[in-house]
């Protein structure tokens, strides 16, 4: 049995509970969603589509409204509930389910000019944090299938139209002014007020920070330490790489972000706006839904670029070639990539390419994923792969650490 299946009657048993105590609905039918028991890998979440025996009726109540929620509406049959995986690798607890509703609520004011709204109204939640072993989140079903279930087998012009309406997504998240109660940068929570309020990012276990700057120093010095006690880094000291990363650390980041003009502005970031967290339905040609804010923050703009959209880097940066490179089985999608950059373009999105000096910063992001590369220190990976597999991809690490090294003159 997978660690993931190990408490699967558990959690169905949780959720009756939940529902009944909390929410007086008695025989509700759940089901799980996009969930594999032989998974090798950890979910972060569980999902489930709960379906009630009948609609709610007007004489329902659910208890007070909590931070971030709305009453559940009459007539209602059918919801998500999301557990949060207690045993998420790099997920902290504390404000885990706190930032996810909170960034919700930040998005649904972000994106409330489109009819039908997009983002999942949530109806109650429940803290992960200790002495809590279970987070939870019930939220609304939205309409629709994930977009990365058809798009590749589209034609161009199709997946021209979902891109046009995720650019406008973007350019609504990016143009909107967040409460001047978030502050600083990272994770945001509700303070006791019920105001959203900035706290540690939920994918890091650190922050706020004051600045982006003092958030890639704190992430790298955080990598340094995890790689000490990973047993084939060893903390990059072999050939020297340790001492010429601190140096990087003490004395190289100021001035990779110097010339970021922008450096102080910060964003909602979805951090995982990609085709399986956007639902379509093909009859209309629309997305309905913008859905899982597990690794939402607030940050920098660039952030969003650097997280969710990957391939064609030098291109996003410096202009596209003409012509385009011809597509490849598993490499950059180069047409795709053009037209997502001409729907950016159009309407005047914060982009790369209108970032100064962001390719300093993209320099910093691509040490901080060299040092903890992924195959080797996610425990799911290493069970997967042998020795001479993971040796292998570590060694090729070290010599883009140097590589990345030498650009940067440390």
């Amino acid at each position: 049995m997978t660690h993931n299946h190990a408490n699967y009657q558990g959690r169905l048993d949780f959720i009756q509970n939940l529902l009944r105590e909390q929410f007086n609905i008695e025989g509700a039918k759940i089901v799980p969603i996009q969930y594999d028991p032989q998974s090798p890998f950890k979910y972060n979440n569980f999902v489930y589509r709960i379906s009630l025996p009948s609609p709610l009726s007007a004489a329902h109540k659910d208890g007070p409204r909590q931070p971030g929620t709305v009453a559940m509406p009459e007539g209602a049959k059918e919801f998500i509930i999301r557990l949060a995986n207690p045993d998420a690798e790099g997920m902290n607890p504390h404000t885990r389910v706190e930032n996810e509703v909170a960034i919700i609520s930040l998005a649904a004011a972000a994106l409330s000019g489109f009819e039908p709204h997009v983002v999942p109204s949530v109806y109650g939640w429940g803290s992960a944090a200790p002495p809590s072993l279970q987070g939870w989140i019930l939220q609304e079903l939205m309409p629709g299938a994930p977009v990365d279930e058809t798009f590749n087998s589209m034609p161009l012009e199709e997946k021209n139209v979902i891109l046009a309406q995720m650019a406008k997504f973007l350019k609504a998240l990016q143009g909107f002014q967040l409460p001047d109660s978030i502050k600083e940068h990272g994770g945001v929570t509700f303070d006791d007020a019920g105001r959203i309020v900035s706290t540690a990012m939920t994918s890091v276990g650190k922050g706020p920070w004051p600045s982006y700057e003092n958030y890639f120093r704190d992430r790298l010095e955080q990598a340094l330490e995890r790689a000490d006690s990973n047993p084939y880094i060893n903390g990059w000291h072999a050939n020297g790489v340790r001492n010429r990363l601190e140096a990087f650390v003490e004395s190289g980041i100021l001035a990779q972000f110097k010339s970021l003009e922008s450096k102080h502005d910060k964003t909602i970031v979805h951090a995982d706006f990609t085709p399986n967290n956007l639902l379509y339905a093909a009859s209309t040609q629309r997305i309905t839904a913008l859905i899982d804010y597990d690794f939402a923050c607030i940050l920098h703009p660039s952030y969003e670029f650097l997280r969710s959209f990957s391939g064609a880097g030098d291109a996003k940066l410096h202009g596209f070639p003409s012509p385009l490179p011809e597509n490849t089985e598993d490499g950059v999608k180069w047409d795709v990539a053009k037209a997502w950059e001409d729907e950016l373009e159009k309407l005047n999105v914060k982009r790369p390419r209108t970032m100064k000096g962001i390719e300093k910063v993209a320099d910093v992001d691509a040490v901080l994923r060299s040092i903890l590369p992924w195959r080797v220190t996610n425990s799911d990976i290493l069970r997967l792969q042998p020795k001479e597999a993971i040796l292998k991809c570590r060694n090729e690490h070290e010599a883009q650490l140097i590589k990345l090294l030498d650009h940067l003159g440390f």
